[in-house]
């Protein structure tokens, strides 16, 4: 299957904040280290699970700044810099890029609806105004819209520093169809963790994970089995962690996330409004799922 450029296990990092909700970047920093250690292959900051919608811009750049800082070169750290706006995209993105990451994240244009033609100028516009490598975000079930296989593959053909894509579509065709017409490099992600397994059957690179963020070592024993096409060891791997990998998700992402880290003795402080914190129930099922998965 290669080496891709930014590893099979991607962490997609929660946003440390502190007990008034204030961005906590000591805790940013021991997150960030612990991924490493963990054996994440590269970070994803501030993105959906980082709550970028709700962490302002220059808080964003803050958190970049001390992850960059601690990972200190160890692996590579992308810096999610999309939103529905292509003019405030290049500017963030520009921004982000002194500030020493070695990619970028950029998800599907979300509300606004661009029809596919849309989408294609939108990341080459994005494309054509930095030289560091890109990951398209397709998650259809957050932003409405479904970048189709073919506006991916164009934009992978045309654009040399479009380099993978985030595929939480769900579609497996899609996924294959994916697979099948990118070019040699173009790395073809998870964004689901549940569908890493599959994903990877079917040719794909590997995940830009939640779940690493609590379980990074098994995360990484589930990637790295596909990656040999160990497909037994796989199959068992992924049953092990399909009750985490799903149970994460019981309610909206971060929210379970970040009570899983408490319940693990790594507290990363509650969400922000509109998401609210995990009920006792929903703590309580949690912490039974991480007992039974053995992170607890």
């Amino acid at each position: 299957m290669g080496d891709p450029r930014f590893g099979r296990l991607v962490t997609a990092m929660v946003t440390p904040f502190d007990d008034n909700l204030d961005v906590d970047l000591n805790r940013t920093e021991e997150l960030s280290d612990r991924l490493v250690k963990g054996g994440t292959d590269s970070i994803i900051v501030c993105g959906t699970t980082g709550e970028s919608p709700t962490v302002s811009a220059p808080d964003k750049l803050r958190v970049i700044e001390a992850v960059v800082h601690v990972v200190g070169g160890r692996i590579p750290v992308v810096a999610n810099v999309g939103s529905n706006c292509t003019h405030d995209t290049i500017d963030f993105a520009r921004e982000a890029d002194k500030l020493g990451v070695d990619g970028f994240m950029c998800v599907v244009p979300y509300y606004n609806k661009p029809p596919q033609e849309g989408l294609y100028r939108h990341f080459k516009a994005v494309a054509e105004s930095t030289e560091k490598p890109i990951i398209l975000y397709n998650i259809p079930s957050r932003c409405v819209v479904n970048m189709k296989a073919e506006t991916t593959l164009r934009l992978a053909n045309e654009c040399r520093n479009i380099v993978a894509v985030k595929e939480a579509s769900g579609d497996i065709e899609q996924v294959k169809c994916l697979v099948e017409g990118a070019p040699d490099g173009f790395g073809v992600y998870s964004g689901d963790d549940s569908f890493t397994y599959d994903l990877m059957k079917a040719g794909g690179t590997g995940v830009v994970s939640t779940t690493s963020n609590v379980a990074p070592a098994k995360m990484k024993a589930l990637v790295e089995a596909c990656a040999e096409r160990e497909w037994q060891r796989a199959s068992e791997l992924n049953e092990q962690l399909m009750p985490l990998m799903k149970g994460l998700f019981a309610t909206t992402n971060p929210i379970l996330v970040k009570a899983a880290l408490a319940l693990c003795g790594f507290k990363v402080g509650g969400v922000r409004l509109p998401l609210v914190d995990a009920t006792d129930e929903q703590v309580r099922s949690l912490e039974e799922t991480l007992t039974e998965v053995g992170v607890l």
